[in-house]
């Protein structure tokens, strides 16, 4: 009988990962009120261990353009346990006056613990995007009053929606004949948005629930297709 012996070459690679909530801010959107100076937004870690914090502020179009509004503090430390608040500011910029303007705040949480001796650990850094609405002083009411005004037509193998008023409308859902599309986003001011049906629902009943100002979700509204 033929033994084989041989030498086993094993290869271990432990990587020590701690699960962390993370850093919470206090909302999916934020809502800047044209007839104030500036609007807040909370930040917390909940974390032992601290984060660098950075903001800013970015155009719709994600190109050279510089968005008109700045976020203090840009650069901060958050220690673990800690609360700290995010203030907007208007940089100047000129925004209609007659309708919402839509930018993108960013919050980058990056992991400021250091390693210990002889642990190997995975760090990421966590980014949140949020939506910020600019609402010109003197635009009364709320998208969730106006939303009836909306105007809905198949085009094709896609729903369209034509958006009249003065506010973003940002959805939740959106269901044709009893079936739910995906995919969805907003459509905004004075503008239409398409998108795709879902098979066998290109006509019927037609509901939408939209997203409120606080990031809750609004109550359903119906037509017909």
């Amino acid at each position: 009988m033929k033994i084989f012996t041989g030498s086993l070459l094993a290869v271990l690679l432990v990587v020590s990962t701690v699960a962390q909530a993370g850093v919470i801010v206090g909302g999916t959107r934020l809502i800047y009120d044209g007839g104030k100076k500036e609007s807040s937004l909370s930040i917390n870690n909940p974390d032992k261990v601290p984060y660098l914090i950075q903001t800013w502020v970015d155009t719709t179009g994600g190109g050279a353009e510089k968005a008109p509004f700045m976020v203090t503090p840009p650069l901060f430390r958050l220690d673990g346990g800690q609360e700290n608040v995010l203030r907007v500011v208007r940089a100047g910029g000129n925004l209609p006056n007659h309708k919402e303007s839509l930018y993108w705040m960013n919050v980058k949480a990056i992991p400021a613990g250091e390693a210990k001796e002889n642990q190997n650990t995975l760090q990421i850094a966590v980014k949140s995007r949020l939506k910020l609405i600019f609402r010109p002083q003197g635009l009364k009411g709320t998208p969730e009053d106006v939303t009836e005004q909306l105007k809905w037509q198949r085009n094709g193998n896609n729903l369209q929606v034509t958006n009249p008023t003065p506010f973003y409308m940002n959805f939740m859902e959106i269901t044709v004949a009893g079936k739910q599309l995906k995919n969805i986003t907003y459509v905004a001011p004075g503008n239409t948005a398409s998108f795709e049906l879902p098979a066998g629902a290109s006509s019927g009943s037609l509901s939408w629930k939209i997203i409120s100002d606080y990031g809750a979700i609004g109550p359903e509204h119906k037509s017909s297709l």
